[in-house]
């Protein structure tokens, strides 16, 4: 009988212990790191928003309003490069909540430029 609840306990024991190393495998998975088109929202991708501006990101397709950044931390918006006047490539870490894209990492990427001499990037 002392064998058989040894062994049960033992069981019992191997089981939580593979239990607690799977969520912490899945604590450890972060938010990838993806390149989305960035701009505003209104202006460039067509969505209804509240009034005014709002900086909004695509991805795969699809356009979501941006929390944990905001337009205006990335530049003048109404500039020739600015997010009401082009769609800019931004380096994002974030997931999508309620249709929404919450954002723990934002940086804006650098235009790219043509040599109209040259026909190439710099």
């Amino acid at each position: 009988m002392k064998n058989l609840i040894s062994i049960v306990v033992l069981f019992v024991c191997i089981s939580v212990n593979a239990q607690d190393s799977s969520v912490s495998e899945q604590a450890k998975q972060k938010p990838k790191t993806q390149i989305v088109e960035a701009a505003c929202g209104q202006c460039q991708f067509g969505m209804k928003g509240k009034g005014g501006c709002d900086l909004a990101v695509r991805i795969d397709g699809k356009a979501y309003f941006v929390d944990g950044t905001d337009i205006n931390k990335h530049g003048d918006a109404h500039a020739a490069d600015g997010f009401c006047s082009a769609i800019r490539k931004a380096e994002v870490v974030g997931e999508i909540k309620n249709d929404r894209f919450v954002v723990s990492s934002f940086k804006l990427l650098p235009t790219e430029v043509h040599d109209e001499h040259e026909g190439h990037k710099h």
